[in-house]
């Protein structure tokens, strides 16, 4: 494992700082300092400013009813609040897997072992969302969410910052429409990839604008009666599910 993911996995620093703490000279792997980025395992003696890193044995996971208003961000240069300023000091050190934007709420899952946020950010597991939107759901909105379809200009719904202009859309693993009042149409959808805000751009493609977004489920992980702003570890059978998960992908955390 390279010398960065190694800290990062089992301290908590973002590989970034890890990269920073590499170059300060503050790491030594087995008793001599290093500034490089070589590969270690978890026999190798590493230490981050003279403390001894011991290998987990095991992770941690909690689920976060994130409220709108709130950044998933370990800060903002223009002092909105993050969900870290909501959370427990304790999970400083947690990393969210995926994101929600600041006007997005719901299920955000967070660990103490980047491999497996990585693991999960990635893979084709089924995430669940209620939507409002303005505008109609028309035959071919319908048609893009069953079949997809690329997207040469996907910067509606994107943030104005963001570089991304295109965008390939996989068909939604389901969608239903709840109904239609005042302009405004209310749809369940449930889709397996979690691009940069993938659903604000899909419907913007179509002149839509997605009004609440609200993420109720990631895999057999639900929101449930999980109150907003509030947390809670996973329970048992969502860890066996998750280990289960990681062995078949071959993930090592």
């Amino acid at each position: 494992m390279r010398l960065n993911k190694f800290i990062s996995h089992n301290m908590g620093y973002s590989r970034r700082e890890a990269d920073e703490l590499i170059k300060a000279g503050k790491v030594s792997v087995n008793g001599r300092v290093v500034v490089d980025f070589k590969d270690v395992s978890d026999e190798d003696k590493v230490r981050v400013n003279g403390r001894l890193i011991k290998p987990k044995s095991s992770f941690s996971v909690i689920v976060y009813n994130k409220p709108k208003g709130e950044l998933v961000s370990k800060c903002d240069d223009r002092g909105r609040r993050t969900i870290y300023d909501s959370l427990p000091s304790g999970f400083k050190g947690f990393v969210p897997v995926g994101r929600l934007d600041f006007a997005s709420e719901g299920l955000l899952l967070l660990t103490d072992a980047p491999a497996v946020a990585s693991a999960l950010m990635q893979s084709d597991v089924e995430r669940e969302y209620y939507l409002k939107v303005k505008g109609s759901i028309t035959e071919s909105v319908k048609t893009a969410m069953r079949e997809g379809f690329y997207a040469t200009d996907a910067s509606r719904g994107a943030h104005s910052k963001s570089k991304i202009k295109s965008m390939e859309f996989k068909p939604f693993v389901a969608f239903d429409i709840f109904g239609e009042s005042g302009g405004y149409t209310k749809l369940r959808v449930m889709i397996n990839e979690g691009k940069n805000r993938e659903l604000r751009r899909f419907f913007g493609c179509f002149d839509i604008d997605v009004v609440d977004l609200k993420r109720v489920s990631f895999g057999r992980v639900e929101l449930g009666m999980l109150k907003e702003g509030k947390w809670r570890y996973f329970e048992k059978n969502e860890y066996d599910d998750l280990r289960d998960f990681l062995k078949q992908n071959g993930v090592r955390w």
